[in-house]
């Protein structure tokens, strides 16, 4: 027996697709964007970066492995909402403590499956990124394309998603103390310097050049998160003060946010980068690194010129801008997630990079 479809999704120009609800049973607007990783559903739900959009997951098997609490990259998920073939509520897994569709339920993150998801990506990365709603499979698409009109485009996600005060992550024999600039971060950054032997004080978007000064810090890592990066011009002014006084690395958001503070600027992608397989060059070594990305906006190739930044990485798929450096102020970053997990793990020598630029510092 063929269970009938309860929800549906559609998309501001009119396409719909139908399914089966799971997670939490409520209607949402977002922008829709999709992924393509193999594995980490539990990392990409609760990653910050995906704040205000659905992701329509590639993989068509998503659930079955659960969800594990000490796995997860915030401690509460902000993503709006998952789209996915198959959805598996009987985990095969001796880690697991909660089902996808609980944690989902308990952090408000609507779900939808049984969708044709292959016709979908196909949607989405020929026509773009678009606005979505997901809705109950009663509402007619007049009224849901009205939804989505009479809801506002959020601005400002990173304010959303920062500590409100300074929290700390302490490591044993620590070496380093670095200030983390709380753009919307992703734990298992913190659990990486940890590793490398630092102290870690996580601190909010907006805390003032003057305020990280007074606590003298090794160096200063500037995080991931959602939205615009010309949002977030308390980050751009900070870095403008700062650089050259302490060792920087920034990732994802934090790359646009260094780059902006250069003179750069930046721009939204078609569909954007997000999976677990795009190939990046190192200029400087030659190698091509497989990586792990999660963003819509890249830093402008041309705009790049006349600043002190120059260009590290390229994106193999798309010749776009992965990373850039100014040796002379000890400041670098990256587009993607040398830190993702489950993986890869090709770039675990960036924070390597991070940990002698402050040895160079002492």
């Amino acid at each position: 027996m063929v269970k009938d479809f309860d929800c549906k999704i559609v998309l501001e120009d009119g396409e719909e697709y139908y399914g089966y609800s799971f997670g939490a049973v409520e209607e949402k607007v977002t922008e829709i964007v999709f992924n393509t990783s193999m594995v980490g559903y539990q990392e990409i739900i609760s990653d910050p970066s995906y704040t205000y959009q659905s992701v329509v997951m590639t993989y068509p098997l998503i659930g079955n492995y659960g969800i594990t609490d000490e796995d997860n990259e915030t401690k509460t998920p902000t993503i709006g909402g998952l789209i996915v073939r198959e959805y598996n509520d009987i985990p095969s897994n001796f880690r697991y403590t909660k089902t996808l569709s609980e944690i989902m339920e308990e952090n408000h993150i609507t779900g939808i499956s049984g969708v044709d998801t292959r016709k979908l990506t196909r949607s989405i990365r020929d026509k773009g990124s678009r606005r979505v709603i997901i809705t109950s499979v009663d509402t007619p698409k007049e009224v849901a394309l009205d939804r989505i009109k009479a809801t506002p485009v959020p601005r400002d996600a990173v304010s959303k998603v920062s500590c409100k005060k300074r929290w700390y992550s302490r490591t044993q024999d620590p070496q380093f103390n670095v200030v983390a600039i709380d753009c919307g971060i992703k734990l298992n950054i913190v659990r990486s310097l940890n590793k490398k032997g630092c102290n870690v004080t996580v601190v909010p978007h907006d805390m003032s050049a003057e305020k990280i000064i007074e606590m003298n810090p090794d160096g200063i890592f500037i995080s991931n998160g959602p939205g615009d990066p010309e949002d977030v011009t308390s980050v751009i002014e900070m870095v403008k003060k700062l650089h050259g006084k302490y060792p920087m690395f920034g990732i994802c958001l934090g790359h646009q946010l260094i780059s902006l503070a250069y003179g750069a600027k930046t721009y939204k992608l078609k569909f954007g980068h997000r999976g677990g397989n795009h190939p990046v060059l190192n200029l400087e070594t030659g190698k091509v690194e497989i990586t792990s990305q999660n963003h819509s906006y890249a830093v402008d190739d041309d705009s790049l010129k006349g600043t002190k930044l120059v260009k590290t990485h390229i994106n193999l798929l798309d010749n776009t801008i992965e990373g850039v450096e100014c040796k002379e102020d000890k400041i670098f970053s990256v587009q993607y997630h040398p830190e993702s997990a489950p993986g890869p793990q090709d770039s675990s020598y960036l924070f390597d990079k991070f940990i002698r630029l402050m040895k160079e510092g002492k």
